[in-house]
């Protein structure tokens, strides 16, 4: 044995045979290396070469969008009681409460194209402005071919919430759904976090623009900076005149991609499974929350001390541009939220009984139980989240507005009635998603019309039966039928809001027969 080791070892050396040996095996090993990095390079130079025959800005987009439009017009005519599974991809449970049995999807094939840049975006304002805003910027990135990084969400509005997208939506079905139509990352590579120090360039896109705006002048920035920071998202894309491949985009990001975190989602179903064990239910949103009032300068009904305080607040948000404001003319506008008095008495009109069961969707309603009492008088069955649900289930929302917006927003899409107080975001994307889910029934309420009446028939020039006639047929074609938008070119804002009436999604407007029966019935929105 100490032979053969003398042998291989002289002094801790190798000697020289089988130090040539070792030569050999690392020249060897180094013309493989050398032979398979040829072969990766050429294959690369390969796929270069094959993108010079396709173009590289956007054009119509390439993959057939079939599949989504049959399911997004099946699922907009359905019955309201059928079960909305995962159509909608928000309500992910029937509403009865139960979980929709399903595997898990097949996951999409990976769309290849050449990345034009990257988009990172801050959404502003409250969920629903939020939620539109990620709609429009997913739609940019594929026009645009660019690769999305996951939207940064306000935290510095009233709410102050500091929710991630992670905390209220689910990140990983977000990107895998649309990954065959934008590649969407969770953050910028490392070196272009380097570069950006020194090179970031930020901006807010013009309102209610057009795809060639997007082309014209916004994709030529990309090809200089590579990397763009939208710091504004609300409203950045036109409600009409887009090609359909990028309406129906916008339709699927908002009804299949964007879905609430599992959490979320969960409470959501015990919450309608709830409300569901007393049959018939209606959502109301009852939009007279500090916030809207100060902002809209609307203080009908509030004690001086409160119209003081509401001023205060408009004046304390710099970014809120209208101050001196005329409350009553406002309202007589239909500006203004209607307040809960006024909201009593127009559900009264509209056919709901006493003992209907109401489900208030809103945060703290400004004067607590004081301006409440007249609607709780006139319906008792009135019953939020926080009375249904245990201090413990809350406990994790609390401090966090928008998820428990969240909450609100799975009930209200599921609700026989949906009646909002006032137009904003909330209302319209309910609205929308209602519209797409079988047309379900909604109350568009023409505030303008109804501070008229209400102030005739509280000084008695109508009797209530007087009152009640006009407030139902003034509503007879306002409860979510299908209908056209309203295109007011020269006017954006004045237009029909696309994610309340996605008109594109749903099929055909020949529906409303089949959908409500041409009823005559002035009781317009009870069972």
């Amino acid at each position: 044995m100490k032979d053969k080791l003398d042998l291989k070892f002289t002094g801790g050396k190798v000697r020289s045979g089988s130090s040539s040996s070792r030569r050999r095996c690392v020249k060897v090993w180094f013309v493989r290396l050398s032979s398979s990095i040829l072969l990766w390079t050429g294959l690369i130079q390969l796929m270069a070469i094959g993108e010079l025959w396709h173009p590289h800005l956007p054009t119509c987009f390439d993959r057939s969008h079939h599949h989504f439009a049959t399911s997004s017009s099946s699922a907009a005519f359905s019955s309201s009681n059928a079960s909305s599974s995962i159509v909608g991809g928000v309500a992910q449970f029937s509403i009865h409460g139960e979980k929709a049995a399903s595997s898990p999807p097949a996951l999409l094939p990976l769309r290849v194209y050449k990345n034009n840049g990257y988009l990172t975006v801050s959404c502003n304002g409250g969920l629903n402005q939020m939620r539109a805003a990620i709609c429009d910027m997913v739609t940019i990135a594929r026009f645009l071919n660019l690769t999305l990084v996951v939207p940064e969400l306000d935290k510095t509005s009233f709410w102050a919430d500091p929710s991630d997208f992670g905390d209220i939506f689910n990140v990983k079905h977000f990107i895998n759904s649309l990954r065959d139509e934008v590649h969407i990352v969770k953050s910028l590579p490392k070196k272009l976090h380097r570069k950006l120090r020194s090179t970031s360039f930020s901006m807010p896109p013009v309102s209610w623009s057009n795809e060639k705006y997007y082309l014209k002048q916004i994709l030529p920035l990309f090809h200089k900076y590579k990397v763009i920071h939208f710091n504004k998202t609300d409203s950045r894309l036109a409600n009409n005149g887009l090609p359909l491949e990028l309406q129906m985009l916008r339709c699927r990001v908002n009804y299949q991609a964007l879905r609430f975190t599992p959490h979320i989602e969960a409470l959501g179903r015990k919450l309608v499974s709830m409300l569901r064990e007393s049959g018939f239910f209606v959502v109301l949103h009852l939009r007279y929350e500090m916030d809207m009032l100060a902002f809209s300068g609307c203080t009908n009904g509030c004690s001086e001390a409160e119209t003081a305080e509401l001023t205060r607040m408009r004046y304390a948000y710099p970014w809120w541009k209208e101050k001196e404001i005329d409350s009553e003319q406002k309202r007589l506008e239909g500006l203004c939220p209607l307040t809960p008095e006024e909201t009593a008495l127009v559900l009264k009109a509209l056919g709901f009984e006493k003992d209907t069961l109401i489900y208030i969707a809103s945060g703290e309603i400004y004067g607590g139980e004081r301006r409440l009492a007249s609607l709780r008088a006139a319906y008792p069955k009135i019953v939020r989240k926080e009375m249904l649900l245990s201090p413990d289930e809350l406990k994790p929302f609390l401090n966090h507005s928008t998820q428990m917006a969240a909450l609100d927003y799975l009930v209200a899409i599921e609700s026989d009635v949906f009646v909002p107080s006032y137009d904003g975001n909330m209302a319209k994307l309910v609205e929308g998603h209602r519209r797409y889910l079988g047309f379900r029934k909604t109350a568009q309420l023409d505030r303008r019309e109804l501070v008229e009446l209400i102030d005739m028939h509280r000084n008695n020039t109508l009797t209530w039966d007087e009152f009640l006639d006009a407030v139902r047929r003034v509503h007879r074609q306002r409860i979510g039928q299908p209908t056209k938008r309203k295109v007011i070119a020269e006017r954006p804002k004045e237009e029909d809001y696309f994610y309340a009436n996605p008109e594109e999604c749903l099929g055909s407007s020949s529906m409303t027969e089949a959908v409500y029966g041409g009823d005559d019935d002035l009781r317009v929105f009870n069972t």
